[in-house]
């Protein structure tokens, strides 16, 4: 749905159609200029939608969807390494440091998306 402007000459275009055109945007296999002159919409006109956009969307933090662990043995002495998604590491030399990183697991699968 697009609205007549003013004496500009400019169509408003609802927030909620805006934010519409740019999921569809991110759904499509075409450029940000493509798309926009398909839509009828200035380039730098989308642009700013996309941003406005952008600023709005939370944060998503995913919890561990996977969790690879590897023990080895070092001069006598074991250690788990942990490798988790997105390149983090926690090694695990000594049982104080088992129950730390059980904590820090904890916490990271706890944090809202």
């Amino acid at each position: 749905m697009i609205l007549k402007g003013g004496a500009r000459r400019r169509a408003a275009v609802p927030a909620a159609r805006q934010a519409e055109l740019v999921r569809e945007f991110e759904r499509s296999d075409l450029s940000a200029p493509q798309f926009a002159a398909r839509a009828g919409v200035r380039y730098a006109t989308f642009a700013a939608w996309r941003r406005r956009h952008e600023r709005q969307q939370p944060l998503r933090v995913e919890p561990p969807a996977w969790l690879e662990a590897v023990t080895e043995t070092c001069g006598g002495e074991e250690a788990v390494t942990l490798r988790l998604p997105g390149g983090a590491t926690v090694e695990i030399a000594r049982p104080r440091q088992a129950a730390l990183a059980a904590h820090l697991l904890k916490a990271i699968t706890a944090m809202p998306c």
